[in-house]
C-alpha cells in the first residue's frame, strides 16, 4: 500500500529501515525485515548509505515486496546520470516499488570507494521532478511512455538546519517538484521540531519525524560534531554516559522522544544502525505495537 493512502485515512505512519548486505547474502537484512514486519508500515531501503558499495538498493526492495512487505526505494543522484535515474524508477515500479524517497547522496569521499567519480547530474529537487514527470507519462526528453507509474514521492528536510530558512525554502521547492510526504533528519529537540513543524504547517505535507537510537555517549557526540543539522542534547548525552545498561537508556530515551513528538507529525521513522532487534522494544514503549 502506497503511503499516500496511510496518511489519507489519517494512520500515524511508523517506518524504519534496512541495508542492503556488502555481497549477495541477504539472509540477515531479510530477517531484520521480518522481525520488523509486525511492528512497521513500511522499510526505507538504504542507497550504498555512505557512499559505501553494497546490493543495490532496487533489488532488496524488490525482495521485500515479493515477501509482502511495504518497501520505500530510496534513490540517490551521486552514481546515475538522468538516463540511469530513469530507467531505474521505471524499474521499481515495474517490480511492483511504489513508494520512493528522493535523495542527493553523500559524497564518494566518505565512503569505501573514495576515488571513484560522482555523477550528481541531477539534486534531488530534480530527481523529485523528474519522478513527477514520470508519473505524468513522459521523460525528461519530453517522450511519451508507453505505461506510466504512479510513485507517492517522498523528500527529505532537516529540522535541526541552522539557518533553518534555508532548509524551508528548499522544502518549497521540494513540494513544488512533486514531494508528497517529507522524512525528516534525526530529531533529539522537541521544542526546535515544533517551532519547525508550526513554520511549515502552510506545506500541508505529512511529516515523518527521524530518530537515530543512540548507542553510546560517544555517537552522540560524534553526530554532532560531524552530522549536518544534528545535534543530541548535553542532557541526553549525559543520561547515555552514565546509564549502567545502555540499550535499555538508548530504548527509554527513543520512545520518550517518540511520545514528545507524535502529536506535531504524521509519523516517526526509525533508524536503527545495526540495532533492528530493539526497535519492536521502542515502539512497545512508545505506544505504538502492532495493531495500534
Amino acid at each position: 500500500m502506497k503511503l499516500r493512502e496511510l496518511f489519507r485515512e489519517g494512520k500515524f505512519v511508523v517506518t524504519s529501515e534496512v541495508g542492503p548486505p556488502k555481497g549477495t547474502d541477504t539472509k540477515e537484512m531479510l530477517a531484520n525485515a521480518e522481525l520488523l514486519r509486525p511492528w512497521v508500515d513500511a522499510l526505507n531501503i538504504t542507497d550504498q548509505q555512505s557512499s559505501v558499495m553494497r546490493l543495490a538498493s532496487l533489488a532488496a526492495a524488490h525482495l521485500l515486496k515479493e515477501r509482502g512487505l511495504e518497501p520505500i526505494f530510496q534513490l540517490t543522484c551521486r552514481d546515475r546520470n538522468r538516463i540511469a535515474l530513469q530507467s531505474d524508477l521505471l524499474s521499481a515500479w515495474a517490480l511492483g516499488v511504489e513508494n520512493v524517497l528522493c535523495l542527493t547522496g553523500d559524497y564518494v569521499s566518505l565512503g569505501d570507494h573514495p576515488s571513484a567519480k560522482p555523477v550528481f547530474d541531477l539534486d534531488s529537487v530534480s530527481l523529485l521532478a523528474t519522478a513527477k514527470r514520470l508519473n505524468e507519462g513522459f521523460d525528461l526528453a519530453g517522450n511519451e511512455l508507453q505505461g506510466k507509474p504512479d510513485f507517492c514521492l517522498g523528500a527529505v528536510v532537516t529540522p535541526g538546519a541552522n539557518p533553518v530558512e534555508m532548509q524551508l525554502i528548499k522544502m518549497e521547492r521540494k513540494l513544488k517538484a512533486g514531494a508528497e510526504f517529507f522524512q525528516t533528519q534525526a530529531v533529539y529537540e522537541p521544542e526546535k521540531f515544533a517551532r519547525f513543524m508550526e513554520e511549515m504547517k502552510s506545506a500541508k505535507r505529512p511529516v515523518i519525524a527521524g530518530i537515530i537510537l543512540l548507542k553510546s555517549a560517544g555517537m552522540a557526540r560524534f553526530m554532532n560534531k560531524n552530522v549536518a543539522g544534528v545535534h543530541v542534547p548535553e542532557p541526553l548525552i549525559e543520561e547515555m554516559e552514565e546509564a549502567k545498561d545502555r540499550v535499555a537508556k538508548s530504548i527509554e530515551i527513543v520512545a520518550r522522544l517518540i511520545r514528545e513528538i507524535r502529536p506535531l507529525c504524521q509519523g516517526v521513522h526509525i533508524m536503527p544502525i545495526g540495532w533492528e532487534r530493539h526497535v519492536p522494544a521502542v515502539l512497545e514503549e512508545a505506544g505504538l505495537g502492532p495493531g495500534r
